[in-house]
């Protein structure tokens, strides 16, 4: 068994696959030297009464059992559902299934996050006090358990919070799950999901995180991106001299030519072509560098992963609206066809840039 142990956690970037964890390839991570994979699963759709056998859980453990440091989060998704009361039917059923997950992974992964995306994943309306309740319920019955077990090798973060650079969402549920998070000694901070246009407002989300926090605790970034500044130029026309390369229409756009490539999957050289042709692209080339310097510059990252697998096997057009994850990822998405030995190709430039940051490149 390979050990990827590294003590301490201070610092590090991984690899995240959210609930794709079935995704993980471990020549591809060992190809860009990662030690840290994330990903998440669904409490709603997990069997809990034959969790082991669930196909994310088992290619967990195999991570696991290969040396791979690991982050497991706990999705409760409610978008459809309202909050069930204290002392309720609906809340029992919840602390029963984790209290049957629980013991798989207590103990197991390295870090376990109480919740995926809340104020997301979160009926309309009902991001409130009711919200608060019910994750306060869970983190109280996760410590519980794992304080009655003595289990004190996997440490519990919670959340993750989004779009903390805009005022109007720091809301007063933000402000109450912040400050359960700084009042309970077994958590050891929050997670964040700083998907931003602006690396400034990674540091404005930052900004108004960190000292709501204890002084000791600490946070993740299990994912991050500048996913909204790629969206904005959806709509740009493709420069003239790729669509003249390559036999689009002049005026072709971002959008048009992006859903073309996973029609019919390009050669790796024109996917690399096309970005770095793009100036709203390629101005933004070492942003995962910039982005763990920043987070580094705290003194209080634990852990930041970065997407492994958006979009990895889309097929269907991007809309002008639509959500661009595919720009994202360390390896080359279903926009570029396979190696002839079925490997993937690594992401213009986002592999490298991620290299660098394991070289200490900063």
């Amino acid at each position: 068994m390979k050990s990827h142990s590294t003590g301490t956690a201070l610092g590090a970037l991984g690899a995240n696959f959210n609930e794709k964890l079935t995704w993980m390839d471990h020549g591809e991570l060992e190809r860009v030297n990662t030690q840290w994979i994330r990903g998440f699963i669904d409490m709603h759709q997990i069997d809990a009464l034959h969790a082991p056998q669930d196909p994310n859980m088992q290619a967990l453990f195999k991570a696991i059992d290969a040396g791979y440091k690991t982050i497991l989060s706990f999705k409760w998704n409610y978008t459809n559902l309202s909050f069930p009361a204290v002392n309720s039917a609906g809340i029992t059923t919840e602390l029963e299934c984790l209290d049957r997950v629980l013991p798989l992974v207590l103990g197991k992964v390295d870090i376990l996050v109480i919740g995926n995306e809340p104020f997301i994943e979160v009926q309309q309306g009902h991001a409130d006090a009711r919200l608060n309740t019910f994750y306060e319920t869970l983190a109280d019955q996760v410590i519980r358990f794992r304080n009655a077990h003595g289990i004190t090798s996997t440490r519990l973060y919670m959340g993750a919070l989004n779009r903390l650079d805009l005022p109007a969402k720091r809301t007063p549920a933000i402000e109450r799950m912040l400050q359960f998070i700084a009042s309970k000694p077994e958590l050891e901070g929050v997670d964040l999901h700083p998907h931003m246009p602006t690396l400034q407002g990674h540091r404005l989300m930052m900004d108004y995180v960190l000292p709501r926090l204890r002084p000791d605790q600490r946070f993740l970034a299990t994912e991050f991106s500048l996913v909204w500044h790629w969206k904005k130029h959806l709509s740009d026309a493709v420069s003239t001299e790729f669509c003249a390369r390559y036999g689009f229409p002049a005026g072709a756009k971002v959008h048009q030519v992006i859903s073309a490539a996973m029609q019919k999957p390009w050669p790796y050289a024109q996917w690399e072509d096309f970005l770095s042709l793009e100036p709203w692209y390629i101005q933004c080339r070492s942003f995962i560098t910039d982005a763990m310097r920043l987070y580094r510059s705290t003194g209080r990252l634990e852990v930041a992963t970065y997407s492994f697998c958006p979009m990895r096997l889309r097929k269907l057009p991007l809309p002008a609206n639509g959500d661009p994850w595919m720009l994202n990822g360390i390896y080359a998405p279903s926009t570029v066809q396979v190696r002839p030995d079925g490997s993937r190709y690594e992401n213009f430039p986002w592999a490298e840039e991620f290299r660098k940051v394991q070289r200490g490149e900063l």
